[in-house]
């Protein structure tokens, strides 16, 4: 791997990821969940992914390796389990790129009717592809436009919305972070459907083998972008829940994002925020696909898949097998239901923050012995706080989202027995460069 990302481009990456006009499409929905305390879900969200976070910044200190969740895993508990880690984070991965596919054609296709949604979600995937195949160091230069139009976007949208406040004040500036008649009940649910917008810092952790200086610069760049992330977040969830305190006057919850950039900028600004729109799903969709096509990577150089995957092109150095392998999977966004791929990723995402989490304790309080007053409370309770939010969040999930996620976990457990012949050879260990 050549390493090209310095801490600037790591953070870039990570809101990228993240992709700040998320805030927008769930706005109405988590809105209606928390009844109009939208930005006191995004405190609690933000609150749990840090301590989350915490854990993904001392582990891509300790070991610096390509593929997240998989590798540290894998080096603390044991190659089988850092499979089936990895293996479960795929869910996630893979079908992340394919939803801003989705979107880009749902929302063109809003833009632009005589034109089916399935052509831009084609010509999107294509796109995408293409840009990957430039090498990550463009992928981190593209990504760096991309987060710096939407934050621009953003800063004028909160500007807007300020201007639109001093002429028709809100009954209260502190009421979206107050609990309303339903209390934290409410509250919780909407964070546990917004925990999943805080991603970006786990996509970071990916790129070890890229950043210049990876172990100063990776624990920095995720701590930094879940921060800004959240921020973000909660900011524009404050003046957007000033703006239209009563969900109920959204004539449409899907699109309440649209509602609210309409009537603080007009049409001009709502326009500007489609594109803006998709604009950040090409971002998002750029920089998840190489994240997995990173974890695919590390998988294969280590032989738990095909060594084809674990191949890099001899100019870009880019894993264009991999990449590839990941546009045809998000091809089913051609065929598939938003809703139906939405559901299919947080088992995924979940169940690797979970084995993060407990592999902070196992690698620096079981393995090294770190057991002073002050490494218990770094290394035992903020990772055992962040596991218990993870499985909370975790049982907040639908039974179908669980039934997918346990059958491609299964799946992939079948793999490896053949793979290892009925787990009784150790799949290879992974080896730093």
């Amino acid at each position: 791997m050549r390493r090209v990302l310095g801490l600037a481009a790591l953070v870039m990456f990570g809101l990228s990821y993240m992709a700040p006009p998320t805030v927008f499409t769930t706005f109405g929905t988590v809105t209606q969940i928390t009844d109009g305390h939208l930005a006191a879900a995004y405190v609690v969200a933000l609150a749990t992914m840090l301590f989350t976070a915490f854990s993904y910044a001392k582990l891509s200190r300790a070991i610096p390796a390509a593929g997240s969740a998989y590798s540290y895993t894998q080096q603390t508990f044991g190659g089988h389990l850092g499979f089936v880690t990895g293996w479960t984070l795929m869910l996630d991965y893979l079908f992340l790129p394919m939803i801003n596919f989705l979107l880009i054609g749902l929302y063109m296709n809003a833009a632009f009717p005589a034109i089916p949604g399935w052509v831009f979600a084609l010509a999107s995937i294509l796109l995408v592809l293409a840009f990957i195949a430039g090498g990550v160091k463009f992928v981190g230069k593209s990504s760096g436009v991309i987060v710096a139009v939407s934050v621009v976007i953003i800063i004028v949208f909160v500007a807007l919305s300020i201007s639109y406040l001093s002429g028709n004040p809100a009954p209260s500036v502190t009421a979206p972070f107050e609990t309303g008649s339903g209390g934290a009940g409410p509250i919780f649910a909407g964070a546990a459907v917004l925990a999943l917008s805080f991603l970006g810092f786990d996509a970071v952790s990916t790129l070890s083998e890229d950043a210049r200086n990876a172990e100063r610069d990776i624990p920095r760049a995720i701590v930094i972008t879940t921060l800004l992330g959240g921020l973000i977040f909660i900011v524009v969830a404050w003046v957007g829940g000033l703006i239209i305190p009563d969900w109920h006057e959204f004539t449409a919850l899907d699109t309440a994002g649209i509602e609210l950039v309409e009537k603080v900028g007009g049409p001009v600004l709502s326009a500007f925020f489609i594109a803006m729109f998709v604009a950040g799903c090409i971002g998002s969709a750029m920089t998840s696909q190489v994240s997995v096509s990173r974890i695919i990577y590390a998988m294969g150089r280590d032989g738990l898949l095909p060594r084809a995957f674990g191949k890099l092109h001899p100019r870009r150095g880019t894993p264009v097998l991999a990449a590839v392998t990941v546009s045809a999977v998000s091809l089913l966004a051609l065929v598939l239901s938003l809703e139906m791929a939405a559901t299919m990723i947080s088992f995924g995402a979940l169940f690797a923050f979970s084995m993060v989490n407990l592999s902070v304790i196992k690698h620096f309080v079981v393995d090294q012995k770190r057991r002073t007053g002050a490494d218990l409370a770094k290394y035992l309770m903020v990772p055992l706080v962040g596991f218990a939010l993870t499985i909370w969040l975790w049982t907040s999930l639908a039974p179908g989202s669980f039934l997918v996620g346990l059958c491609w976990m299964a799946a992939g457990i079948v793999f490896l027995a053949i793979r290892t012949k009925g787990f009784r050879q150790a799949p290879p260990k992974l080896t730093f460069g």
